[in-house]
């Protein structure tokens, strides 16, 4: 089945997330599909608001559908449920059991825990959510300052070293 382009700015709809295989990496203002050799996001998440309703999370998923997009996951985190959808002989099909189940294009595994989602990545690893990343990087920084902050030390004391040995007589370059 052949699914509709984009060749006009008119059509829309912008996911919370979205993966799209065969782009070159880079920030994007907005993925401008008919900009971007009229490829289709192959991988769509939504992450559920208070402000969405029934009806468009409806439309949602039929633009998904009729647009041909492969995976369509959609994360309630009030209530930790992840729903996904599978595109099978043309139409996209919910995942009966989608805890403990792989996505066939990103080969990422869904869990929860404690209501909560978490993703695996291919080697198993677990995703970092963004304040376990702010985290690391936090203490990455500190580390890197107290390194900087060692290494000052040293070439302080080094130099008063050197003075000591001058003031001796002692050219400390002839050691």
């Amino acid at each position: 089945m052949q699914y509709k382009r984009f060749y006009d700015n008119k059509t829309r709809r912008a996911p919370d997330v979205m993966v799209v295989f065969g782009r070159s990496k880079g920030d994007r203002g907005s993925y401008l599909q008919w900009k971007e050799e009229n490829i289709i996001p192959q991988v769509v998440f939504e992450i559920l608001s208070p402000g969405n309703t029934h009806r468009e999370m409806i439309a949602k998923y039929n633009f998904y559908q009729r647009y041909g997009v492969e995976e369509y996951y959609l994360y309630d985190p009030e209530t930790g449920e992840l729903t996904g959808w599978l595109r099978r002989e043309n139409e996209l099909q919910e995942i009966a059991e989608i805890i403990g189940s792989v996505s066939p294009r990103l080969g990422v595994r869904f869990e929860t825990s404690n209501g909560k989602l978490q993703i695996f990545r291919p080697d198993g690893q677990q995703f970092l959510t963004y304040l376990e990343l702010d985290r690391l990087r936090e203490q990455e920084r500190e580390r890197a300052e107290r390194k900087r902050e060692r290494a000052e030390q040293a070439e302080s004391q080094l130099q008063a070293l050197r003075a000591l040995l001058e003031s001796k007589g002692i050219n400390p370059e002839e050691l």
